[in-house]
């Protein structure tokens, strides 16, 4: 489902609502290993298969922040405003990562408009991400999103 707006001033009108949940998605270790390579990040729990299936997830997992990278696909995947000359990250107010994300699992996200108000700069809206790995009950990111509209 994708939520569609004229404006981003019509965000003011739909703080506390679901705008959508994405489709399910699949981190492969392809993916994982290009993110390792792109921050520094080759903790062997991410990049070594082998070495993983011994550990404590029985293989390797997508880093957290891999994860929370993909808030910009999430919110484009139920978000669709007409009327925008930027979208800008503007920061995060609370991010956890409660439960990891196994490779090749499928992972999706609900948004919702926690709030959003005027600003000299543009409208300022906080998205509240849950990522939720398929066949788990824990959440394996929470996190609020903050987006400057111009």
């Amino acid at each position: 489902m994708t939520t569609h707006i004229a404006n981003p001033a019509d965000l003011l009108d739909l703080t506390g609502q679901t705008l959508g949940t994405t489709a399910w998605y699949e981190l492969g270790q392809d993916q994982v290993n290009l993110f390792a390579d792109a921050t520094g990040d080759h903790q062997w729990i991410h990049t070594d298969p082998e070495r993983a299936a011994r550990g404590p997830f029985t293989g390797t997992i997508a880093h957290g922040y891999l994860t929370l990278s993909l808030a910009p696909r999430v919110l484009a995947d139920v978000l669709t405003i007409d009327n925008v000359q930027a979208a800008l990250n503007y920061g995060l107010n609370r991010v956890r990562f409660p439960a990891p994300v196994p490779v090749g699992a499928k992972l999706r996200a609900t948004v919702t408009v926690t709030s959003a108000q005027h600003k000299p700069a543009g409208v300022e809206v906080v998205f509240g991400l849950i990522y939720e790995v398929d066949g788990t009950e824990r959440p394996a990111c929470i996190a609020d999103v903050v987006v400057l509209y111009r």
